[in-house]
């Protein structure tokens, strides 16, 4: 008979995975359940519900720093961090609008666990470097602590790199601590109008490059459109005070005359609301069943890539964020969602490919994470072992077997 667990406190969280290890009996570790269709399907018969452990238990603003516990909703974070002007400056995107599940719904620890970001991540890192530190439950039912309350803190193996990304397979996670920055006072957007995929991968190169500090740089193929910007316009986002800004705006403007493009500029909400789209990949959500592919590789090889992939499947639809270094792909539903194709034109640039919406049929014979080389892999399998010997914590959602 199948069981779900809601534990309210870490003590039931290790109750509960203890008795999974003497039984034998392995969990799928949700918080709210938002990203349950990413990886191979669950085989479990058993759940462990951490939203029971909800809501924030420190914010100092002064000192930059919020605890909470893994259930808590994200939107409830941010709401707190907006009415004192600051954010997450890794940008979390919203995976709801992909899969379908809902705006708005995801926990913290999901943002943490599988390591999130949107379009900021060239500039202000990934989820991980903002995970100061955290509680957990070890598959071996054991509680964890690493780091603090404190940016700098040196506790001997970063355990925060390890757990973030990992997808629930490592440990529980029972309390996170992150630090947090102050918002900027406003926001502009240069457009770039004309460039076709190589030249958008210049040109974001060399914006990033600039000394104007642009925060977020992505083009759109023609035929893709986001936050009412169509189709040929490559993006360069630029943030802080306003009159920064404005000057800021300027000398790249004119730096970046010499692509001869069309260029226009997007402010305030406007600038926010392509963002949000461009985070969230909502220029790729329609239709539903098309299959949806993250692929991460070096950001002048994204153009390479799309052509090769464009030669088998010509209905293959993409934009590019982080100046060319993620390429989220769109292919025709049916068969293995074009996965021998996207990996091999991936591997030949040395970069990855993550499976991100594919029917339960297909993630239950694709692999949904890009296959490791055997050192790799094998250290991999070493650290599941280490934290989780049993294989209790969502058995084979990244690796099967594993």
């Amino acid at each position: 008979m199948a069981d779900t667990f809601k534990p309210e406190t870490p003590e039931q969280v290790r109750d509960a995975i203890a008795w999974a290890v003497s039984e034998e009996a392995p969990l799928e570790i949700v918080a709210r359940a938002t990203k349950r269709a990413i990886g191979r399907p669950m085989q479990t018969a058993n759940t462990l519900d951490l939203s029971g452990l909800s809501g924030i238990g420190l914010y100092e603003a002064e000192e930059l720093i919020c605890q909470a516990g893994p259930g808590t909703p994200l939107a409830d974070i941010e709401a707190v961090l907006k009415a004192q002007n600051q954010r997450l400056a890794f940008e979390p995107m919203d995976l709801g609008v992909l899969l379908g599940g809902g705006e708005g719904r995801q926990s913290i620890a999901g943002v943490f666990a599988c390591n999130l970001a949107g379009p900021r991540r060239i500039k202000d890192g990934a989820a991980r470097d903002h995970l100061l530190g955290f509680t957990a439950v070890t598959g071996r039912g054991e509680i964890v602590k690493s780091g603090g309350r404190v940016v700098k803190n040196v506790t001997g193996y970063d355990l925060s790199k390890l757990v973030c990304g990992s997808w629930g397979t490592l440990a529980a996670l029972t309390d996170l601590t992150f630090k947090v920055l102050p918002a900027p006072e406003t926001e502009t957007t240069v457009l770039l109008h004309g460039l076709d995929d190589a030249m958008a991968a210049t040109a974001m190169i060399a914006a990033m490059g600039s000394a104007h500090d642009v925060s977020s740089a992505a083009h759109l193929p023609a035929g893709i459109a986001a936050g009412g910007v169509s189709g040929g316009a490559t993006v360069l986002r630029v943030e802080g005070f306003a009159p920064s800004v404005v000057a800021r705006v300027d000398a790249l403007k004119s730096e970046l005359a010499r692509f001869g493009a069309g260029i226009a500029t997007l402010d305030g909400e406007a600038s926010r609301a392509l963002w949000r789209d461009l985070r969230d990949a909502r220029p790729l959500a329609e239709p539903r069943d098309r299959a949806v592919w993250k692929l991460s590789v070096a950001p002048t090889a994204g153009p390479e890539v799309m052509v090769a992939i464009r030669n088998a499947v010509p209905e293959a639809a993409c934009f590019y964020d982080w100046a060319g270094g993620l390429v989220w792909l769109g292919v025709p539903p049916g068969g293995d969602a074009q996965a021998g194709i996207v990996r091999a034109a991936v591997d030949r640039v040395g970069g990855h490919a993550t499976l991100i919406r594919a029917a339960p049929e297909v993630r239950a014979s694709v692999d949904s994470f890009h296959p490791q080389p055997g050192p790799v892999a094998a250290l991999a399998k070493r650290v599941k072992e280490s934290f989780d010997p049993k294989g209790v914590l969502n058995p084979g959602r990244m690796t099967a077997g594993v």
